[in-house]
């Protein structure tokens, strides 16, 4: 009795293990961010199963294959290329993608890798075209209208230093224009391009040389140009300090002038007063003068010579020496 009724129990389990593993061979679960597509021997059969929940299949003969449902990125390698206008730049893009096309997509690719290595050729060389046809300034540019902001120091009493030029495009129609030509080519592996951006533009070393070379070069010029508008303003003030200087000394000049000619006439009208009351006021006059000219014009070291009837030598004449040399013998 004990050993039927073990017999029955180990049977029950037994039964529960071959349903539970019958029932994980012919079924399967779907998540909501996947879809499907069920192979035999390795071939698809049927359509693309998107409908989330539990699924069935054959066991040992059909296979499962799961396919992403979300927004897929990619994130190219960075790589140099040339612009139009002949300069090496190094840019990083990235895009955004998804699968709209299981079937498709599974029998062009088979796997997310395999996607990877389609688009990184497919947008790479589009965005290599993309790069080759225009200028610098369009691809780091964005707006067409916008005016850009200048350094005021730049643009000060001359020509502007460092102007950028206008753009026709910008990056915005260049990213565009790269998602337009690379879309079709995915179409056809069943993937949706959705988005393509430019992440990361820059210099390679050789130019990043050059830019920073310029950019001292703008620097220069415009300390340059700060330096020969102080050099023009200092000149200026020196110019109206010397005009001042000298206008205000011949006004004192004037003044001095006018005071010693005031003096002067002053002096000589007391003099006139003092020595013209009489004659002999005149003569003593005269003698003093006289006197003040032998005082200047007579030195230790003076030759003078004169004739007899001078008026300058005729006080000279009447002079008798105080003590006469001795007779000679």
């Amino acid at each position: 009795m004990k050993l039927s009724s073990l017999l029955s129990s180990l049977g029950a389990v037994a039964g529960v293990i071959i349903l539970w593993i019958g029932f994980n061979l012919c079924s399967y679960s779907l998540p909501e961010t996947q879809q499907a597509i069920v192979t035999q021997f390795g071939k698809p059969i049927g359509g693309p199963i998107t409908n989330s929940g539990l699924h069935w299949k054959m066991p040992f003969v059909q296979t499962v294959n799961l396919i992403d449902k979300r927004i897929l990125e990619w994130d190219g390698r960075a790589s140099e290329m040339p612009t139009r206008d002949k300069l090496y730049i190094v840019v990083d893009a990235f895009g955004r993608w998804r699968i709209n096309d299981p079937a498709q997509y599974f029998t062009r690719l088979r796997d997310e890798r395999s996607a990877q290595s389609r688009l990184d050729d497919i947008i790479g060389s589009e965005l290599r075209n993309a790069v080759a046809k225009n200028d610098l300034i369009e691809i780091v540019r964005t707006t067409i209208n916008r005016k850009p902001d200048l350094d005021p120091a730049a643009t000060t009493n001359g020509p502007p230093v460092g102007l950028l030029l206008p753009i026709r495009h910008g990056r915005g129609a260049i990213e565009k224009e790269i998602m337009a030509a690379a879309a079709p080519k995915l179409k056809d592996f069943g993937i949706e391009l959705l988005d393509v951006r430019f992440m990361r533009l820059n210099y390679n070393s050789g130019v990043s040389a050059k830019v920073h070379e310029r950019m001292v070069s703008e620097r220069q010029q415009i300390a340059s140009r700060f330096r020969s508008e102080g050099e023009g303003e200092a000149a200026v003030i020196l110019g109206n300090k010397e005009r001042d200087l000298k206008g205000l000394q011949s006004e004192a000049y004037r003044l001095v002038q006018g005071i010693r000619g005031e003096a002067d006439a002053k002096a000589i009208a007391i003099y006139a007063e003092a020595y013209g009351q009489n004659e002999r006021a005149a003569e003593f006059y005269s003698f003093l003068r006289t006197m003040e000219t032998y005082q200047k014009s007579l030195g230790k070291d003076t030759t003078l010579m004169l004739s007899t009837d001078s008026d300058l030598f005729r006080f000279l004449k009447q002079i008798n020496p105080t003590n006469p040399p001795a007779p000679r013998r």
